[in-house]
């Protein structure tokens, strides 16, 4: 049974399902807020980040399956569990990289981390 993905832009959404394997699907494509990453995509197979911070306006698209994450981790100041937070960053790292997404709320973090989680536990 397909279930229909969760999205804040749909020309995100688009961008990731443009890029799908055959019988990949998309589970999650989440806005990135601060500088560098424009968004990030959760398909049943792997972490799809998209890094706008290269030189030149360049953009990559950056893919990394499930079996290479190493580790996904909630960033926070210290104050942030038991009080209200307006943004919530996820940290994951593969490869010798780690790359940090920020989202617009904690939810939505939240949703990223445990789907990344669950895929690395697979």
């Amino acid at each position: 049974m397909s279930h229909q993905p969760v999205f804040d832009k749909q020309e995100q959404l688009d961008k990731v399902a443009a890029g799908l394997l055959s019988n990949e699907s998309v589970l999650a494509v989440y806005d990135g807020i601060g500088v560098g990453t424009g968004f990030i995509g959760l398909t049943d197979r792997r972490v799809i980040i998209q890094d706008n911070s290269f030189v030149g306006k360049k953009t990559a698209l950056t893919s990394i399956p499930y079996r290479k994450v190493q580790s996904v981790s909630y960033l926070s100041d210290k104050s942030m569990f038991g009080k209200f937070a307006s943004t919530s960053t996820i940290a994951i790292q593969a490869g010798g990289s780690t790359y940090e997404v920020q989202f617009r709320g904690v939810e939505k973090a939240a949703h990223a981390h445990n789907i990344i989680l669950w895929n690395m536990m697979q």
